[in-house]
């Protein structure tokens, strides 16, 4: 895998690090366990630190922009861990910041 693919592939990590960290806080409010606040800050942090490396590698445009991502790991995050429904504008939003994304990335 060329360095650059995997640039990408790091980005797709990165923001389910960061979505994962922010599920994990929002139950840690809700069970107050040290544990789920200590995995939510692991998981929040390696997404930190991913999300700096990949600052030095590609262009910062393309960083920033592609935590949009992280919009819509939340959605699929949020249904699985607390049982939230999916409507037709979370699938619109999700739709649209995925050819958003694609458009940025790819030309």
């Amino acid at each position: 895998m060329e360095k650059n693919s995997l640039a990408y592939v790091l980005v797709v990590v990165m923001t389910l690090c960061g979505s994962l960290g922010s599920v994990l806080f929002k139950k840690y409010s809700f069970d107050k366990k040290w544990l789920v606040l200590l995995l939510g800050l692991s998981f929040y942090g390696t997404g930190s630190l991913i999300n700096i490396y990949l600052l030095g590698i590609l262009p910062y445009s393309t960083v920033v922009i592609s935590n949009g991502l992280t919009f819509i790991w939340t959605i699929l995050l949020s249904y699985v861990f607390f049982k939230e429904n999916i409507n037709s504008v979370n699938i619109g939003g999700a739709i649209f910041i995925s050819l958003g994304l694609f458009l940025i990335i790819y030309y």
